[in-house]
């Protein structure tokens, strides 16, 4: 356990999980304090091993399509407010690990990103770097962030987290969200079967199993697909690397993914 220990790992909370997608910035409070009880057991949390990504669900998502931020994103008014719904539910996160006596410290979308045409052009890696090394646990969440070329875009969670494996190299990703891994269909329809590993070789037959979407929920960065082609281009470019899509409302399932521990059962994405 020791050496799983000393692993770096990324852990991204979906805002499917923390939130009611359906509803107006509706926190699942109860939820949100046990998935910080099963990361303050990790000891890595406290080690600077732990970078910690959460989506924004129904508070930054709802805002996107209040303010039309991405038919208008030039307009400075729009961009603010998504940010700011985005942030209060940074703030429940963050005030959920202080109370553990976790060091969390958060780092906006938009002041990690350097966007272009849209796009997450590149990440100041260099920053978490900084606060990993001071033993800080960095809470990146998804943003409204300055683009240069259109004058905002949404920065999502994964495509921050991607750049920012390219030079902090964990050794596994975990994304907790309300479904437990990647399924060959839609899994809220029924008859659903999960996929327990996929690798990049699978990307064809795949095409069915990520075209589902989750009926009255507001998603702004594309879902399920977004995520694992986000993965698996991540996993092909770094061998080694363990992503694992699961679902944080199983008890346990956070905890022991962090721990490496194969029990954490979802998908396992690999790239062989």
């Amino acid at each position: 356990m020791g050496a799983m220990n000393a692993a770096r790992v990324f852990l991204k909370l979906g805002g499917a999980l923390l939130t009611e997608k359906d509803g107006r910035e509706a926190l699942r409070p109860a939820l949100l304090q046990r998935l910080a009880d099963e990361i303050a057991a990790w000891p890595g949390a406290r080690r600077g091993q732990l970078v910690l990504g959460h989506g924004s669900g129904s508070f930054a998502h709802v805002a996107v399509a209040e303010t039309g931020f991405l038919d208008r994103p030039g307009q400075a008014l729009s961009l603010a407010r998504v940010a700011a719904a985005a942030a209060r539910l940074d703030r429940f996160v963050v005030a959920a690990l202080l109370d553990r006596d976790l060091p969390a410290l958060p780092v906006p979308g938009s002041l990690l990103a350097v966007c272009a045409a849209g796009q997450v052009e590149r990440v100041r890696d260099d920053l978490v770097a900084e606060l990993l090394g001071s033993g800080l646990l960095p809470v990146i969440y998804g943003d409204a962030a300055p683009d240069r070329l259109r004058g905002g875009a949404i920065a999502s969670t994964e495509p921050l987290l991607a750049g920012l494996a390219n030079a902090l190299a964990p050794d596994r990703i975990v994304l907790a969200t309300d479904v437990d891994g990647v399924y060959d269909r839609d899994p809220h329809a029924g008859g659903a079967r999960r996929l327990p590993r996929i690798r990049p070789s699978d990307r064809g037959a795949l095409s069915e199993a990520l075209s589902g979407a989750r009926a009255g929920a507001t998603d702004v960065t594309g879902g399920m697909a977004s995520k694992v082609a986000w993965m698996l281009d991540l996993v092909e470019a770094r061998p080694g690397l363990e992503v694992r899509i699961l679902s944080g409302l199983r008890p346990g399932a956070v905890a022991a993914a962090l721990a490496g521990a194969p029990e954490a059962g979802g998908t396992l994405i690999t790239a062989d």
